[in-house]
């Protein structure tokens, strides 16, 4: 795996859905939990934009979650961790295309990378985490791309779905809750 992936993990995908629309959906931290794995239970923003949730990988292990968003680039960047707010180290970035451009043909292409960041080694705050929980985030880095695959495909069947059948991309964005 190390051989392959060595310190990164990017996946790619065309979806049949607008991009702008495929940005405004990723910008919006509450639909991780409707695409990804493991995100549940998000709690209320914060005046910083921080979201708690629960990563269910981990048993019931708190995982926060900041987004940040550039629209003109139409990049979506979630800087997170496990057990604990202040150092938020796992970085998922993503990167909307419009499809017309590279492609020729209408819809989006998304890229992913994670970065091997060295506390995927080992956790620096142990004293955060739950005595009982027997698996840390890192030792689950060789499943990265397989388990990224899987969002990425969720993520496609949502919004192509939606889009197909006229249905709205963002709900919350529409009702003007977005984040």
């Amino acid at each position: 795996h190390d051989q392959i992936y060595g310190k990164y993990c990017t996946i790619e995908e065309y979806i049949d859905c607008p991009p702008d629309a495929v940005y405004d959906y990723l910008a919006d931290p509450y639909n991780l939990a409707e695409w990804t794995y493991s995100m549940r239970d998000f709690g209320e923003m914060d005046e910083t934009g921080l979201v708690p949730s629960l990563d269910k990988i981990g048993g019931d292990t708190w995982i926060y979650t900041r987004t940040t968003a550039n629209p003109i680039a139409r990049t979506v960047d979630y800087h997170c961790s496990w057990d604990q707010k202040d150092h938020l180290w796992m970085i998922y970035l993503m990167r909307v295309i419009d499809a017309q451009v590279v492609f020729n043909k209408p819809g989006s292409v998304v890229l992913w990378t994670n970065c091997k960041h060295p506390f995927y080694e080992q956790n620096p705050f142990e004293e955060t985490a739950p005595q009982d929980r027997g698996v840390w985030v890192g030792d689950l880095w060789p499943f990265f791309y397989a388990g990224h695959h899987v969002e990425m495909q969720n993520l496609k069947a949502i919004l192509e779905h939606c889009h197909a059948h006229g249905l709205p991309i963002n709900p919350r964005s529409i009702a003007g809750v977005a984040a």
